[in-house]
């Protein structure tokens, strides 16, 4: 097998150009979790790009600031040298508690962090920061700290998307679709993946577990540019193991 392009197959799916505005909607589920595209984009984020030129905003709802730092060292990324830089902006909001009813709508909780992030994205293009990265892990848990509010949320996910557009930021969210297994299609998930330009969905196997391969992705890339104006979608699916230090992606009936 090729390892060099095994490396690389997840980023020939994305075909990322950082200086557009894209948005990249990640589903998994309890079987097959998807954080590790997470942080392989993170990574990518801060790799690829000179220390003048890019930065992170890290919005996180599930772990602190210690669990990625360790996840991203595995992966030869030192997460406290960007941070130390404001490289890599970090929101704890594990603990964050948005206001109920109409409240809700105007002040504290959601509303208060969009602020923050704006002037963030702000002070960030003052300092030249040419590519800049606001990531979301996850979308389910700031849906527990607005109540359970999916119009609150939504609001909020516009309002990113409508900064990307106008910063021309990379957007990443995490959503765990299995969550809403007792809905028909949630408003949410419909919208996340009616916005997103790249959806990418982690799931099990069809053929059942298996100790050699960890899951299947399916990506999803709209728009992809073919010159001349014209534009197609285009769908990747191969398969995954996460390893220690690294994910091994390759198509099925192609790994020795």
């Amino acid at each position: 097998m090729d390892h060099h392009r095994s490396s690389t197959l997840l980023d020939e799916a994305l075909a990322l150009d950082w200086t557009q505005p894209r948005v990249i909607v990640i589903e998994d589920c309890v079987e097959t979790n998807g954080a590790f595209v997470l942080h392989h984009v993170l990574k990518r984020s801060l790799a690829l790009h000179t220390s003048s030129t890019s930065a992170v905003i890290f919005l996180a709802f599930s772990q602190p600031f210690s669990h990625y730092d360790r996840i991203l060292r595995k992966l030869g990324c030192n997460l406290v040298t960007p941070k130390d830089n404001k490289r890599f902006v970090f929101f704890n909001l594990l603990t964050l508690e948005c206001p109920d009813g109409d409240e809700g709508k105007t002040s504290g909780g959601l509303p208060s962090l969009y602020r923050e992030i704006q002037k963030v994205i702000i002070a960030l293009h003052e300092e030249n920061r040419k590519s800049i990265t606001i990531m979301i892990d996850d979308i389910s848990l700031m849906e527990v700290a607005a109540n359970g509010s999916t119009n609150h949320v939504l609001d909020f996910l516009h309002y990113c998307h409508t900064l990307t557009l106008e910063f021309g930021c990379l957007l990443v969210t995490v959503n765990h679709g299995d969550i809403y297994s007792s809905m028909e299609r949630p408003a949410l998930l419909l919208q996340m993946e009616y916005l997103a330009d790249i959806l990418i969905k982690a799931e099990p196997l069809s053929t059942g577990l298996a100790t050699d391969v960890h899951g299947q992705l399916t990506v999803l890339n709209k728009g992809i540019c073919e010159g001349q104006g014209n534009s197609r979608n285009r769908t990747h699916n191969f398969h995954f193991k996460v390893k220690e230090n690294s994910v091994e992606c390759f198509y099925p009936g192609t790994r020795t």
